[in-house]
């Protein structure tokens, strides 16, 4: 198979589900296993996120925060993969910023492609792409220039052995980053790396 993200031919198996890429250091989910759509919204639907629930705040924060320091209200931004609970939304919508909610189950009106956006942020979503190149694009052809693409992922990193990750084991993880791939995304999609840590990411279009 070829990997999702940069298309080159991956046979690394590392164990019965997930390969590694050579190229971008991904970890690639074989693509048999995958869920169909309405596995996975059933699954989605399970996820209990409650905007109001302070946890579930706190865990968003590092975008919220990042948001609200580089930003002012009278930009526009773009909740994409918003789930069935848009926490940061919320968080924003309520200090008097204007945000787009976008996801493909819950939130699937496609007007938002309509717009140019100071921001995009995606928080638990990069790891559910099935075709990160073509998302990546997408994303960024959506942003203004200098705009910010927000991501919060868990990166791998040898925490303990990969089969035994909890991250991996969530049926829908399909498209595991390492900090190399992050590194790759970058230069080959033209973002500057702004950050890069094991949980947040930020990436600034050229």
């Amino acid at each position: 198979m070829n990997c999702p993200l940069c298309q080159q031919p991956i046979t690394n198996k590392i164990d019965p589900l997930y390969y590694q890429c050579g190229t971008c250091f991904a970890y690639v989910k074989d693509v048999a296993s995958y869920f169909s759509s309405e596995q996975e919204k059933r699954h989605y639907e399970f996820h209990n996120n409650d905007v109001n629930d302070l946890g579930y705040q706190k865990f968003t924060s590092p975008i919220t925060n990042a948001i609200l320091e580089r930003f002012s209200a009278d930009t526009l931004g773009l909740d994409f993969g918003c789930g069935k609970g848009p926490v940061i939304t919320k968080q924003l919508v309520d200090r008097g910023y204007s945000v787009n909610l976008y996801d493909p189950y819950f939130y699937p009106d496609q007007s938002y492609v309509n717009e140019q956006y100071d921001y995009i942020f995606s928080c638990e979503v990069f790891e559910h792409f099935h075709h990160p190149h073509q998302e990546i694009i997408h994303l960024k052809s959506l942003l203004k220039p200098g705009g910010l693409l927000l991501i919060m992922t868990h990166l791998y990193e040898n925490q303990k052995p990969f089969d035994s990750w909890y991250y991996r084991k969530d049926e829908t993880h399909v498209f595991i980053y390492t900090r190399q791939t992050f590194e790759y995304i970058a230069q080959q999609y033209n973002f500057n790396l702004l950050v890069l840590t094991e949980r947040f990411i930020v990436l600034e279009s050229n």
